[in-house]
């Protein structure tokens, strides 16, 4: 399913609120959901220097993401289809498993350290 990264216009001082409206963001992408299309807010980054909120969902569209968030009673300046990189799970004992990189370059070889 794909992720969307919506930004949102947030004051200074709002940061109380914006955490209050992460129920609200829940609770509409929870009502915005279609059978076999599912809408979840993963969660929100506040950036107060910035005064700008980052809402991050999992839709299978933009349109539905701003539904969702309209409902909820958020504005969102931009919608944008992301991709979100998570750490790679543990593995048995410990030890993290990795993936194989399909689309990522190999890093380059920077010789010895």
């Amino acid at each position: 399913m794909p992720e969307f990264l919506a930004e949102s216009y947030a004051p200074r001082d709002a940061l109380s609120i914006a955490a209050l409206r992460a129920g609200d963001a829940a609770r509409a992408a929870e009502q915005a959901s279609q059978p076999g299309a599912p809408v979840r807010f993963l969660g929100a980054i506040v950036v107060p220097e910035e005064e700008t909120c980052f809402y991050l969902y999992q839709a299978p569209s933009a349109s539905a993401v701003g539904a969702a968030m309209t409902s909820a009673g958020l504005r969102p300046d931009q919608i944008t289809q992301a991709v979100a990189i998570r750490p790679p799970a543990p593995g048995p004992q410990g030890t993290w498993s990795h993936p194989p990189h399909h689309d990522c370059p190999p890093a380059p070889d920077t010789g010895p350290l």
